[in-house]
C-alpha cells in the first residue's frame, strides 16, 4: 500500500470519526474522546502505521464503554478494520 492510499483510509477514517462527533445521540464523553482519537490519526509527527496502531488501541478500549449506543460500536469496528489495513505492513 503506497502512502497515498495510507491517507486516503486516514482522511475516510476522520470523515467517519466527524460523522461520529456529530451525532448527538452519543454521549458528550464519547465525542470527546473520539475527537481526541481524531487529532491523533492527523497527527504528523508519527508514522502513519503508529498513528493507525495507536488508534487502533485506543478504539478497542473505547469499545468496552458501555455508553457506547451500539450503532456507534459498529461503526467504530468499521473503523478499526479500515485502519488494520494500514497497521499491518
Amino acid at each position: 500500500m503506497g502512502d497515498a492510499e495510507k491517507e486516503e483510509v486516514i482522511k475516510r477514517c476522520t470523515e467517519m470519526l466527524d460523522e461520529m462527533i456529530g451525532d448527538i445521540t452519543v454521549p458528550r464523553n464519547i465525542r470527546k474522546s473520539l475527537g481526541m482519537l481524531k487529532n491523533k490519526l492527523l497527527d504528523n509527527g508519527e508514522s502513519v502505521a503508529v498513528r493507525a496502531a495507536t488508534v487502533i488501541s485506543d478504539l478497542e478500549e473505547l469499545n468496552s464503554n458501555p455508553n457506547v449506543p451500539s450503532h456507534t460500536r459498529t461503526a467504530l469496528w468499521s473503523l478499526v478494520s479500515y485502519l488494520e489495513t494500514i497497521s499491518v505492513e
